[in-house]
């Protein structure tokens, strides 16, 4: 767009004009999250209001300004642009140097300035790299707007304006401006570049604006990509409500949609998506919908309905009308609003909540593009509505919980990336990236005190999910500018991001390649999350991660920092049936533990608790036995799979975690009683504990006293054992990772005890405790080591 003025000839604005005595000029740069959220538009009127002239910019580094006018007019202006910033907006710095005067005569945004390529092995200055904004949920004017009849944005799924809307998953490169993202496709009409133009409007310089006369559109085609006749809202509804799947396409990626209500519809979906207990999400309405159907805090209230809009997971409310099948085995639910005009426009009378899952068959991507999605989802899906706004980068939505009043994120995608974590940092420190795990896997570029992680990228179990993981490293390290000179990775050799890190060690010219283990990539990403430098003891409770010994370690306490860490305790090791097949089936981790821990009388309380599988127990002693193909395993996620097989409560896992979070569902509040467990010389055995729940499972006690008693163990261990790890490294705090501590009473329970012992307790909140924050302490112990040599 062509450069928009604010004149100040003479005394026209009232003021008289500046002798050449009293001005002065600066060139001022602007780092952090600042742009696409109405920063230049912002910087723009605070000229104006203090009588300024000159120029701004987006460039690769952030907003570039160029003011004079009155020396104290210039400081007012450089402190509001720290403290009066747009609020979407996050200063991470402000550099300023003095410039002979140019004699402007008016203030002006221009286009944005090419990207500056930083040398390799730098990081920035105290100003910082552009960092790009996250995608906005829809704000309540333009929501506004969108149900108006009177407004000639009525009806339009694209509504939005500089305070939300699509950036990250438009942006095909930087500086952010509307020619570097798909919306370069749509040329502004007359009204559209008005507002565009206009200071006074909030449209001014909003990048992703249009309307029904210039902006993309909607189409809902069948499953070969015919058009479908008739009024797409309405064609939509009369799908749905028939108990028909529709495929949307949304703001970074397609979903599956169907009538929440609905419970043959619901069926139908998880026969076709082949995903028979995974929970699906739901769209409701409004807020007030949501209440109808789940119990929700004003905690929750306000994450549901903020800018970040993530899923919630909220308790379900026993017989509010929702289909049974959305989240069998569960009393909660991942509730979302519609976070976009398309999303809100879906509803209509009869209509007010629907499943709303990541559209993708099973081990791929999330499809994005049209052609994609009908090859993809043409199984899956009855008809898709599509749009013609390509999506650049394709991003998951994020998923969050609010447990003891903090916000946790479980997945870290919309909303949310790529805005950077703040972790310490000391100066000249080299880049480092981390390249994540194998399972709900995320990167991590480190830069300075800014560490940007990927959105969640899912599994890397296919080609296809390696080339997505491959796409979005290439366009961040673009912007960023980052170079590491170190790569930290897991150890486990099989796992695709290891073999990548050697891969992309010749692409960034020879940086080191760090192996990291685990579980001490799980202490130092909660140290670094919580801006920790020095030690701390490491509780890391989880399912599977490769040990230094060649186990498979999961029940870790452990005291370190990003230099190293040192094992202080761990659950006994018990063999794991089959290597990773175990992790499906946790029947035969449940007879793996009462074999290994409990002996003969293991093996005869496997055969009255397990009488259909006493064809396979024999054999399954022998394995267990001989140590065949069974790597001996400490994992606390096996542990849960062992007792929720033992209760009855699931004995295959269809789903990653499906045992461990059903089992949890059961906990009940009040209940102090415990199961006994030994703790010898760094070793927690559960014997006793095993003992405990194999009888009372035998005796027909209540699954939920047993699940309840079985966590109070759990806890009890965990804390045990930290404090033993505190009083030997004489460490006064401790942090808590690994996915098992997203089971919200086991957290609370560790946690408050730690906390009534007197230690100081770290956790995490922005970055997820499971493997989707593992990279960010990858990276930092990898840059740990490349610092110092």
């Amino acid at each position: 767009m062509a450069g928009t003025a604010c004149r100040r000839d003479g005394d026209g604005d009232g003021r008289p004009a500046l002798s050449a005595g009293r001005l002065a000029r600066e060139r001022i740069l602007v780092a952090g999250t600042v742009q696409g959220v109405g920063f230049r538009p912002f910087v723009f009127r605070l000229a104006r209001s203090l009588g300024l002239r000159g120029r701004v910019a987006n460039t690769g580094r952030g907003v570039a300004i160029d003011a004079e006018g009155d020396p104290e007019a210039l400081e007012a202006f450089v402190q509001a642009l720290r403290e009066r910033a747009p609020r979407l907006a996050q200063v991470a710095g402000v550099t300023r140097r003095p410039a002979p005067p140019r004699g402007y005569t008016d203030f002006r945004v221009l286009p944005a300035a090419p990207a500056a390529v930083r040398p390799a092995g730098t990081h920035p200055d105290a100003a910082g790299a552009v960092l790009v904004p996250p995608d906005v949920a829809m704000c309540d004017q333009c929501r506004r707007e969108t149900l108006d009849p009177a407004d000639r944005r009525h009806l339009y799924p694209f509504t939005n304006c500089t305070d939300c809307g699509p950036r990250f998953t438009i942006l095909a490169d930087v500086p952010y401006d509307r020619r570097r993202t798909s919306m370069a496709a749509f040329q502004l009409c007359a009204d559209c570049a008005r507002e565009y133009e206009d200071p006074g409007d909030r449209r001014f310089h909003a990048e992703p604006g249009a309307c029904p006369a210039c902006g993309p559109r909607v189409r809902l085609v069948d499953r070969t990509g015919a058009p479908l006749a008739g009024e797409w809202r309405e064609a939509f509804r009369r799908l749905v409500l028939a108990g028909g799947i529709v495929a949307v396409k949304g703001i970074g990626g397609y979903h599956l949609a169907c009538d929440a209500r609905n419970e043959a519809a619901v069926a139908e979906l998880r026969r076709r998506k082949g995903r028979p207990a995974r929970p699906f999400a739901v769209m409701c309405r409004d807020l007030e919908v949501a209440a109808r159907y789940c119990r929700i805090s004003p905690r929750e209230a306000a994450l549901l309905s903020g800018p970040e809009a993530p899923i919630v997971l909220l308790e379900k409310r026993p017989g509010a009308g929702l289909a049974e099948g959305l989240a069998p085995g569960l009393r909660s639910l991942g509730v979302m609003l519609p976070y976009t005009p398309l999303h809100l426009l879906l509803f209509s009378d009869g209509l007010d909540v629907l499943v709303m899952t990541s559209g993708n068959p099973s081990g791929l991507p999330l499809a994005a593009g049209d052609e994609e999605a009908l090859e993809r989802l043409a199984g899956i899906a009855d008809a898709f509505l599509q749009h013609d706004r390509e999506i650049v980068n394709r991003c998951d939505d994020s998923v969050a919980r609010v447990v003891g009043g903090d916000l946790h994120l479980l997945r870290r995608a919309r909303g949310y990336v790529p805005a950077p974590v703040r972790v310490p940092a000391a100066p000249g420190e080299p880049d480092a990236l981390g390249t994540g795990g194998h399972q709900r896997v995320t990167f991590c570029l480190l830069q300075g005190e800014g560490a940007v992680l990927s959105q969640h990228l899912g599994d890397l179990d296919t080609a296809e999910a390696l080339e997505a993981y491959r796409s979005a490293l290439a366009r961040l390290t673009a912007w960023t500018g980052c170079r590491p000179r170190a790569i930290g990775c897991d150890l486990h050799p099989g796992y695709a991001t290891t073999r990548l890190a050697r891969e992309l060690s010749e692409v960034f010219g020879g940086a080191a390649v760090v192996g990291v283990q685990h579980h001490h990539a799980h202490l130092a990403a909660c140290l670094a999350e919580n801006g920790l430098e020095g030690e701390a003891v490491g509780v890391v409770l989880d399912g599977t991660g490769y040990g230094e010994d060649g186990a498979v370690w999961g029940f870790e306490v452990l005291s370190g920092g990003y230099g190293g860490f040192r094992r202080h305790a761990h659950l006994a090791y018990v063999p794991l049936p089959g290597g990773e097949r175990a992790v499906r089936r946790p029947w035969v981790m449940a007879v793996s533990y009462l074999l290994a821990c409990l002996g003969e009388d293991g093996y005869r309380l496997a055969e009255r608790l397990f009488p259909d599988r006493a064809a396979e127990l024999p054999l399954l002693g022998k394995l267990v036995a001989a140590g065949f193909n069974s790597p001996p395993a400490s994992s606390c996620g096996r542990l849960f799979d062992a007792v929720s097989a033992l209760l009855g409560v699931c004995r295959e896992n269809t789903y990653d975690g499906q045992a461990a979070a059903e089992l949890g569902e059961l906990v009940l509040a009040g209940i102090e009683d415990a199961y006994p467990f030994a703790f010898r010389q760094g070793v927690l055995d559960p014997g006793p504990l095993l003992a405990g729940v194999a009888g009372d499972a035998l005796a027909g006690a209540d699954r939920r006293l047993v699940a309840t008693r079985f966590h109070n163990a759990v806890a009890a261990m965990a804390v045990a054992a930290a404090l033993a790890a505190a009083e030997e490294a004489s460490l006064d705090r401790v942090a808590l990772s690994g996915g098992c501590f997203q089971n919200p009473y086991l957290f609370l329970r560790v946690r408050e005890a730690l906390e009534g012992a007197g230690l100081k307790v770290y956790f995490h909140r922005r970055v997820p405790a499971n493997d989707g924050g593992l990279a960010l302490g990858q990276a930092m112990v990898a840059r740990w080591r490349a610092a110092s040599g």
